[in-house]
């Protein structure tokens, strides 16, 4: 597909040694939160990439797959997860995915940042989420994972789960050349940053759904908490703003908070007459 030729003149790329950080104060142990952020730091841009650990056993694969399954069913018999599809299935937010997805039949998925679903709940919650969401829709076509963190034993999981773990690490600089679903609850401002540096150009922006942290609160934020450091990281985010129709999902759920809470769906809309040279 052709990318248009007006983009959003933003001069310098973000700094490769923020491009991966991942912050989960919420999922666990030091050390094991010590350790991703040693992988992630190491990690380079399209660097091939394969579990730090080459050992697994079917007897920690099939128990993973058993937690996992139990979760699928416990968010899909929630009232979240109704509230949840409820959201999606309203009119409002049909037609914004009926304009990203076109001709298209189906949104390919990828999913960044997801965590370790081993370790802690709220990848869990995450993972489970997009799994229940390619189940229930039929224009959910493939879909892709990848964290640095992900062990071995993870990564079979998840292939039988019916995902596609990457080789490489993207560090979210997928381009939308198609419609494309990101899944990217909780990551760092700087993945999602990366993202749209990516798909800087009219075309590649107006296929995005991306679900993730509220952009809205980020932009709140910064307009409180003045910091030159984050405004340069996350310009992408707020060069954005100004054509994003942001749902915020009901995330006030107990049992659900700690996975979903500040989570959105964004889409962009940027008309090709328009002059994005000022952003």
């Amino acid at each position: 597909m052709a990318a248009s030729a007006k983009t959003l003149s933003l001069e310098k790329p973000n700094p490769p040694a923020e491009d991966w950080k991942i912050v989960l104060p919420r999922r666990g142990k030091q050390k094991r939160q010590f350790r991703k952020t040693i992988e992630s730091e190491l990690q380079k841009p399209g660097q091939s990439w394969s579990p730090i650990d080459d050992q697994s056993d079917p007897e920690s694969e099939s128990k993973l797959m058993q937690k996992m399954l139990s979760y699928v069913q416990k968010l899909e018999s929630s009232q979240f997860y109704q509230t949840f599809i409820d959201q999606i299935q309203s009119h409002e937010m049909s037609d914004h995915l009926h304009r990203v997805s076109g001709s298209e039949e189906k949104l390919q998925m990828v999913i960044y940042g997801i965590g370790s679903i081993e370790s802690y709940e709220p990848p869990r919650l995450q993972l489970s989420l997009a799994i229940l969401m390619k189940r229930k829709f039929t224009w959910i076509g493939e879909v892709e994972v990848f964290d640095p963190v992900l062990s071995l034993t993870e990564s079979k999981v998840l292939s039988a789960l019916g995902c596609s773990v990457l080789s490489f690490n993207e560090q979210g600089r997928r381009q939308a050349l198609k419609p494309t679903l990101f899944f990217m609850p909780h990551c760092e401002a700087g993945l999602y940053d990366n993202l749209l540096q990516a798909n800087w150009e009219v075309n590649m922006l107006n296929q995005i759904v991306l679900f993730g942290n509220s952009f809205e609160a980020y932009e709140q934020f910064l307009s409180v908490c003045k910091d030159p450091i984050r405004e340069e990281r996350q310009r992408h985010i707020m060069a954005i703003r100004r054509f994003t129709k942001e749902f915020a999902i009901n995330a006030t759920s107990d049992d659900y908070f700690q996975a979903f809470h500040s989570s959105s769906w964004h889409f962009f809309h940027i008309s090709h007459d328009e002059d994005l040279q000022n952003c």
